[in-house]
């Protein structure tokens, strides 16, 4: 396989000549079918309707149902599938079968986005060990088997292709009494860096996105107190808390050919939270 962003001419982009204009888009995704795990509501939502809207296809995997979502991508000319999928602590058969179905179904992806996750909040020492492994186990190993599965499939077909992994500022620090939490998605970043050092050389991109504080289900228990919300907003120099569709431009950054050079990267979106 050709690894992604060789030679001259890769996915959307060519080579031109000074002062030609720009024959193509590299940020365009036509011809690409994203699947999106968790798509149903907040950051995932919001990310397959980017992606879409930049001209992917999208496979949209949630427990939630989606058939609303699914005719709003349609009434805006994205073409859309639709499947109802637990996915909690998939196993490498369920993943495997996923691929299989999107194959079946239409085109097979070659964007995978593992958004779907999970926050348990409470001191460590009152952590269950039930809380603590279905937090691991749809946060870190879900990930893992569905990339997997995603990358046997390409290379079987010898196509490249992009992961893009959904992290959090948690990533890079402990948190606030969400231990298995933070260890989750320091996990993922440690999975989103390592699959990229194995499969870069194969075509397949594996980066990542760490959403900062954003105005989402997951965050209304902090958005509900009053103190505690304005103590968090007055940490980011931007000065607000994000929305769910600011996260959409580096999906479709990081699975577009304009990021064709760069794999093992994490994308802060956390209105500078991580530089105060």
């Amino acid at each position: 396989m050709k690894p992604a962003g060789t030679g001259s001419a890769t996915g959307n982009t060519a080579t031109l000549a000074a002062g030609q204009p720009l024959a193509t888009n590299p940020f365009s995704l036509h011809g690409k079918t994203a699947l999106v795990t968790g798509a149903g509501r907040g950051l995932g939502r919001a990310v397959a309707t980017a992606l879409g809207l930049a001209g992917a296809e999208v496979i949209a995997l949630d427990l939630s149902p989606l058939n609303d979502f699914k005719d709003e991508l349609e009434a805006h000319g994205v073409k859309c599938r639709i499947r109802s999928q637990n996915l909690a602590a998939l196993s490498p058969e369920q993943a495997a079968e996923i691929i299989t179905w999107a194959k079946e179904t239409g085109r097979g992806p070659d964007i995978l986005v593992n958004n779907a996750g999970l926050i348990r909040r409470g001191p460590a020492l009152t952590t269950t060990l039930e809380d603590w492994e279905s937090v691991i186990g749809l946060n870190l190993t879900t990930p893992f088997v569905l990339s997997q599965a995603f990358t046997r499939s390409l290379l079987g077909d010898d196509q490249p292709g992009s992961i893009i992994n959904i992290l959090s500022i948690n990533a890079f620090q402990g948190g606030v009494e969400v231990p298995s939490y933070a260890a989750s998605k320091h996990g993922l970043l440690g999975v989103t860096r390592a699959l990229a050092n194995e499969w870069a050389p194969h075509g397949i991109r594996v980066n990542g996105i760490a959403p900062g504080y954003m105005e989402t289900e997951l965050t209304a228990a902090h958005r509900e107190d009053p103190a505690r919300y304005q103590a968090m907003r007055s940490r980011m120099p931007i000065g607000r808390w994000g929305q769910p569709d600011e996260i959409g431009g580096a999906a479709v950054y990081l699975a577009s050919a304009a990021s064709t050079y760069l794999s093992g990267t994490v994308i802060n979106v956390d209105g500078g939270w991580l530089s105060r």
